[in-house]
């Protein structure tokens, strides 16, 4: 198949890349690296059945070639980026999706959008479902991200109703493992690098808000599962095992063998306290669960953190 992948420089995109052109398919790759990094991905410059599109696609976008999919996952994704880049994130989301969009429907390709888990806000219910709306401070600090996937999710529903586009949607719970940038704030990358470094291990609150963690092999593994089923609703993929924050520090130290203290600080604004989500969807479309375990997934993560580290101090 010849498929499209926006933002395929980036930490999901890339992996996603590798999988797609392993199975034999030919992969675009369209990115602006403005969070991305082409590094991620120039193991394939050399492969016929790869190329990389410099463009941002909350502008008009023009391929001459034929596309079975498009596979939208361009956007900033941690806070430290999309508080950072706020009318980026929100016309990514929006008119890169109606771009993205657009572009299926004129190759009649089918349409895939990498949503978030953050469209369900700071949740009031537990575990989180498909079918939960969310609970969402549109003008708060992160509603530039909330927002603006909730859009994305209501155009690419928009166009399979009115156009008939074949559309897929997941709903991305926190995914961690190798490419995740050392500087981009979300909380496996910020404790590797603290306890790599034996720098103090910087928890916000008392740490007793939750989270689960998926390896980015499984992610992948489910975005491929659902490409291969008929399913347009939203699709919730990510681990169903909770841990706290503070969990996850000591783990992180732990594993690292650092010698990092813990320490406090206030909780940034419209943190969500309780993030797990429900994925009978997924188990029971394409039998879809996450293989493999936290200690796994950080060990694997944290030797490539190991080799990275020194390489981006010597080049800075």
């Amino acid at each position: 198949m010849r498929i499209l992948i926006t933002g395929g420089a980036g930490f999901i995109g890339s992996h996603l890349t590798d999988r797609l052109l392993s199975q034999g398919h030919y992969v675009s790759v369209m990115d602006n690296l403005i969070t991305g990094n082409y590094n991620n991905i120039a193991q394939h410059k050399s492969n016929e059945r790869f190329e990389f599109i410099h463009h941002n696609v909350s502008n008009h976008i023009h391929l001459i070639n034929d596309l079975d999919w498009v596979i939208h996952f361009a956007s900033p994704a941690s806070p430290i980026d999309y508080l950072q880049l706020p009318i980026e994130t929100l016309k990514v989301n929006s008119l890169g999706t109606h771009n993205t969009l657009g572009l299926a429907v004129a190759k009649k390709a089918k349409y895939f959008l990498a949503s978030t888990s953050e469209v369900y806000g700071d949740p009031l219910a537990h575990p989180q479902s498909e079918v939960y709306w969310g609970n969402v401070n549109p003008i708060g600090p992160r509603g530039v991200y909330d927002e603006s996937k909730r859009f994305a999710e209501a155009i690419t529903m928009a166009y399979h109703k009115k156009h008939g586009l074949d559309t897929r949607i997941i709903r991305i719970f926190n995914c961690y493992g190798p490419r995740l940038r050392p500087d981009d704030g979300r909380v496996v990358s910020s404790f590797i690098k603290q306890a790599l470094n034996n720098e103090p291990l910087t928890i916000f609150g008392k740490g007793e808000q939750t989270r689960s963690f998926q390896y980015v092999s499984d992610l992948v593994d489910g975005i491929c599962g659902l490409m291969d089923v008929s399913f347009h609703e939203p699709v919730n993929l990510g681990n169903p095992q909770e841990k706290t924050v503070l969990e996850l520090a000591k783990i992180i130290k732990e594993l690292t063998n650092s010698k990092s203290e813990i320490v406090y600080k206030p909780l940034p604004v419209d943190d969500p306290q309780r993030r797990l989500p429900d994925i009978s969807r997924a188990q029971q479309l394409f039998g879809w669960t996450p293989k493999t375990d936290l200690k796994t997934g950080l060990l694997k993560t944290i030797e490539w953190y190991r080799n990275e580290l020194p390489r981006l101090a010597v080049t800075g």
